[in-house]
């Protein structure tokens, strides 16, 4: 169990984090006001669809303005790039500058950093995994340096398919051993075994990895269902949308809250 601010992630219900993918800080900060407290337990700010995030300060200043209008609603700062399924590509260098920085203002408590960039061209030449491994180190120091002020969320997005099972394994674990707080693991199902393979996966990762929050979900409509049962198969997170989605499956916020409650287990 990880908390932050007054959310315990890894315990109870799954909680419900809300996407914000407005482009001017105007729409980012309407957005905000609009969202339901007794609905969503996190924000996600996905700064990659923001118009002006190429400027440090306006970023760390929109990210300002933003917690001034959530209040205890713990805020995670994502900036997914192209390769994964965002809205724009940027370099490794600018990359870590941007999340340093806003990680330092003290207005986000939680980023998400992309573990495997640059990483699985290298591994696809070796055929091995090394967590050690130079190729890796900027990554690495990027997570050491963020979470001295915030919780980091390690991530690996797929929109091409299920990895096997053993391949799941391979990267939450890989996360974790690289100094990430909460793992995450997003596919692309094409088949219904694909989501059955994601859930056992989450479910068998939880058990080996007792004390640390993972978070796991298959996109698309075809995973739907693992947005709704993660108290029964170990993922700690949900992602909704009110509105906007960030990602093909997402379900709306309320009826998120809905099911996951009926689902619940006293």
């Amino acid at each position: 169990m990880i908390q932050v601010k007054d959310i315990k992630i890894g315990t109870g219900l799954p909680k419900i984090c809300v996407p914000i993918v407005e482009t001017t800080q105007e729409q980012i900060l309407n957005c905000a006001q609009e969202i339901d407290r007794e609905v969503v337990d996190l924000v996600e700010w996905r700064a990659d669809f923001y118009e002006e995030i190429d400027s440090l300060e306006k970023a760390a200043l929109t990210a300002s303005l933003l917690q001034s209008i959530l209040g205890k609603l713990p805020v995670l700062f994502t900036f997914r790039t192209a390769k994964e399924g965002g809205e724009k590509e940027i370099g490794l260098e600018t990359y870590q500058q941007l999340l340093c920085h806003v990680a330092k203002s003290g207005c986000v408590d939680l980023v998400d950093v992309e573990v495997f960039r640059g990483y699985d061209k290298l591994q696809r030449k070796r055929k091995e995994w090394k967590v050690a491994d130079s190729c890796n180190g900027p990554i690495r120091q990027l997570i050491k340096e963020l979470s001295e002020n915030v919780t980091v969320i390690g991530s690996f997005h797929n929109f091409e398919e299920t990895p096997s099972r053993e391949e799941i394994l391979k990267r939450i674990f890989f996360i974790e051993k690289i100094g990430a707080a909460i793992p995450k693991i997003a596919v692309m199902p094409k088949e219904p075994e694909d989501v059955i393979c994601l859930m056992e996966t989450t479910l068998l990762a939880g058990r080996l990895m007792a004390d640390k929050p993972i978070i796991t979900m298959a996109m698309g409509a075809l995973g739907k269902v693992t947005r709704m049962v993660g108290e029964s198969f170990g993922s700690a997170v949900t992602f909704g949308c009110m509105g906007k989605a960030s990602a093909p499956g997402q379900i709306e916020v309320t009826q998120l809250r809905q099911g996951l409650q009926a689902l619940h287990m006293e």
